[in-house]
């Protein structure tokens, strides 16, 4: 279970393990070795050896006898142990890779001090300590490179387990379920009548993949269930870092945040009071373009919402210590997610859609959050055009995908890229439209009246130069030229 420990919870579960008759290759007993090698090497085999055999998390408990399972009692106290000058905790988080969720509990077991080491099983990859991975034989620490079977069979467990159907909180009780998850807002959003009796609304939870069935009763909570419909995020451990962040800045740079604030509901069921509070932070333009002349916000809502959407549903979930980002500066609006995109960010607006997490992208499907057909990124572009704002902008960092509304703009006031990457994403989008760029479109969407043709024709020739638009028929009169994208 991964939501914050009560002692006395923890205690149960010290004694729990103490009945097993030895230990396992996901539970390990010390008595007073706090070598920091050693800990590290131990992250490494019993988070991979709980993936490997299906378990949420593996211990490490320090102060219990390994042969007798006796309570002795040990001298080791984590928040005292410095490696150099750094804190053990963060020296190990730093040496392992990819990051996992760990936490040393200090705790007092049958009057005798005691340390509880719990440790999230891995996933996607297995777990690293300084360039070497480790697992577990019966009870001892191997070096996994030394047994390709067991490294073959983790594999297969992480290309078949995503992150959705992995447990976040494991054989808890239904009032526990009840108190994580917002199981109206559930209901509510499928529009669905909310059953009789508990039984039939925890039924449903289960069909739905949100809850699995547990031992002796109780349930497990899914990644899917939690991250969509928990009541506070910062309630199930493994995922509080997963909240979607929003920062009001002044002006155009990050120097002075002016507010900033976490989100605290699951994506889904705190989706709507998301977008709300991001689009009651946007300032407001008198004037957009040609056609809107009234007080209006900055961006398109739609467009916030598509990108918003995009980011939850698209991001490297399992990415540690990271969360989609709304960032709003006077003249644009940054929505960054973790996770590099599957597909090539200059085709966004055509590729079919790809999602990381199919499960969660199915469901938010499902309530209307977005759509089968495609990742919402021509709505975006067409919302961009209508309000003849500069284009989109989609690019990528070492480790994130980042997409940038911007404010208003006059033409005579846009750089030579804005010009070509707004009319590659025009001809784009009337591409998926089954239709062509022509000047008389592309002086539509920039708002240049009929006279100014020859200002289209140079931001044309600019794209055609750039290599992101091409003829579609070479051999037509300059007046009657279509454009598509390179790629058609």
């Amino acid at each position: 279970m991964t939501v914050d420990r009560p002692d006395d919870y923890l205690i149960s579960i010290v004694h729990e393990l103490c009945k097993l008759p030895r230990e396992t290759e996901w539970l390990e007993f010390k008595l007073d070795n706090s070598n920091p090698e050693d800990i590290g090497e131990y992250l490494s085999a019993l988070a991979n050896s709980a993936a490997l055999l299906g378990k949420v998390n593996a211990y490490l408990i320090w102060g219990v006898d390994n042969k007798t399972h006796d309570i002795k009692g040990t001298t080791f106290r984590p928040g005292e142990i410095k490696v150099g000058a750094e804190e053990l905790e963060n020296w190990l988080l730093r040496l392992l890779s990819p990051k996992i969720n760990f936490r040393f509990y200090e705790l007092v077991v049958d009057s005798q001090p005691l340390v509880l080491l719990e440790i999230g099983a891995a996933f996607r990859h297995p777990v690293r300590f300084k360039s070497t991975e480790f697992i577990r034989v019966g009870s001892y620490k191997k070096k996994l490179k030394d047994f390709p079977e067991k490294e073959r069979e983790l594999w297969r467990v992480f290309d078949q387990t995503p992150f959705e159907r992995e447990i976040t909180a494991e054989n808890v009780s239904s009032d526990e379920v009840f108190r994580l998850l917002d199981y109206p807002a559930y209901f509510d959003l499928l529009s669905l009548p909310l059953p009789e009796g508990r039984e039939g609304i925890l039924k449903m939870l289960e069909a739905d993949e949100m809850i699995a069935t547990g031992k002796g009763g109780k349930w497990n909570i899914t990644n899917i269930g939690a991250v969509l419909f928990a009541k506070r995020l910062a309630d199930v451990r493994t995922l509080k870092r997963k909240a979607v962040r929003v920062i009001l800045y002044k002006g155009e740079s990050r120097v002075e945040t002016v507010r900033e604030q976490e989100g605290a509901k699951g994506y889904a069921s705190g989706f709507k009071g998301l977008i709300g509070f991001i689009t009651n932070l946007l300032p407001s333009n008198e004037v957009i373009g040609q056609a809107l002349r009234k007080a209006v916000p900055m961006f398109p809502e739609l467009a916030i919402r598509e990108l918003v959407a995009n980011a939850i549903i698209h991001q490297d979930l399992h990415a540690a210590g990271t969360a989609p980002m709304v960032e709003i500066f006077s003249n644009r609006l940054e929505i960054t997610n973790p996770g590099l995109p599957l597909v090539k960010t200059d085709r966004f607006l055509d590729s079919p859609p790809k999602s990381r997490n199919e499960a969660i992208a199915s469901f938010m499907r499902r309530i209307g959050v977005c759509e089968e057909r495609g990742s919402g990124v021509d709505k975006v572009v067409f919302q961009t055009e209508l309000y003849q704002l500069p284009a989109p902008l989609f690019e990528t960092t070492d480790a994130h995908t980042r997409a940038v509304l911007f404010a208003y703009r006059k033409l005579k006031n846009m750089d030579k890229d804005e010009r070509i990457r707004a009319c590659y994403l025009h001809a784009c989008l009337r591409y998926v439209q089954r239709d062509f760029m022509t000047n008389a479109s592309l002086r539509k969407r920039f708002g240049i009246e009929s006279r100014n043709s020859a200002t289209a024709s140079r931001i044309i020739k600019e794209t055609l130069e750039a290599g992101k638009i091409l003829p579609y028929d070479a051999a037509a009169s300059r007046k009657f030229m279509k454009y598509i994208p390179w790629w058609a």
